[in-house]
C-alpha cells in the first residue's frame, strides 16, 4: 500500500487547527463564529439572493471541517479517519480522495442545513467527512474487519467485526438520534443529519467508484482474451 500522504496531511491540520483554537481560547468563540457553517446564513442569503452572502457560506461549509469545539470530537473524528482513511486514499488515489473527503463533508454541511434551515449556532466538525470515508468503506471493503471494544457484563474486551456490521451499527446510530432529535424539536451539539448526509455522499460514491472500477477491469480482461 501507498503511503497515505493526504490522509496522514488531513490528520495534521485538523490537529494543528485544534491546538491553534485551543491556545486562543479569548477568541475562540469568534472564530468559530466567523468560520463556522450556519444554516440561517444560508437561507438568508437565498432569499436575498446575495452572491457575495452565498458565497461567504461556501466558505464556511469548507473551513467547518476543520474545526473542532472540543477534545472528544476531534480524537474520535481523527481515530475513524486514520483507522478507514488510508485503504481508501490507497484505492482512490491522493487527488481524488481530497476532492472526495472536502465534498463529503459539504454533503455533510447540507444534510445538517436541510435537517434545520434556521439554526443559528455555528456547526463545526469533520463530521460529514468521517462519515463519507466510512460510507465509501463499507461499499468498497465490506469484508475487512475492524477490531473493536465490546461490553461483555462489567469487563471490555476487544473483538474482530466485519467492518458492514460495525459502520451498518454506527449508521443506525446517526439515523435514531437524529429522528430523537427531531421529534424531541431540541438541536442537540452533535449534528447528527451532517453525518447522515456524508455517510450517504460516501455510500453512493463508492457504489459510483465499484461500478466504474468493475467496468474498466473488464475492459482489461477482454483486451488480454483478444
Amino acid at each position: 500500500m501507498r503511503v497515505p500522504w493526504v490522509n496522514y496531511g488531513l490528520l495534521a491540520v485538523n490537529a494543528a487547527l485544534f491546538l491553534f483554537l485551543f491556545s486562543r481560547q479569548g477568541d475562540a468563540v469568534d472564530l468559530v463564529q466567523r468560520h463556522g457553517f450556519i444554516s440561517a446564513d444560508l437561507l438568508s442569503a437565498n432569499q436575498e439572493s446575495s452572491r457575495v452572502a452565498l458565497w461567504r457560506s461556501a466558505q464556511h461549509a469548507l473551513t467547518s471541517i476543520f474545526l473542532h469545539g472540543g477534545w472528544l470530537q476531534l480524537v474520535g473524528n481523527l481515530l475513524y479517519l486514520r483507522v478507514f482513511g488510508d485503504n481508501l486514499e490507497d484505492r482512490f488515489g491522493a487527488v481524488l480522495y481530497l476532492m472526495f473527503f472536502l465534498l463529503a463533508g459539504v454533503a455533510g454541511v447540507a444534510g445538517h442545513y436541510l435537517s434545520d434551515s434556521q439554526a443559528l449556532d455555528p456547526m463545526i466538525g469533520a463530521g460529514g467527512a468521517i462519515a463519507g470515508v466510512l460510507g465509501a468503506y463499507i461499499v468498497i471493503f465490506p469484508t475487512a474487519r475492524v477490531v473493536t471494544l465490546f461490553p461483555v457484563f462489567i469487563f471490555l474486551t476487544f473483538i474482530e467485526v466485519p467492518a458492514v456490521v460495525f459502520l451498518g451499527v454506527w449508521c443506525l446510530q446517526q439515523l435514531l438520534n437524529g429522528y430523537f432529535e427531531l421529534q424531541v424539536g431540541l438541536t442537540g451539539a452533535v449534528p447528527w443529519f451532517a453525518h447522515l448526509g456524508g455517510f450517504v455522499f460516501g455510500v453512493s460514491t463508492g457504489l459510483l467508484y465499484q461500478l466504474t472500477a468493475g467496468r474498466h477491469r473488464r475492459r482489461q480482461a477482454e483486451a488480454r482474451s483478444k
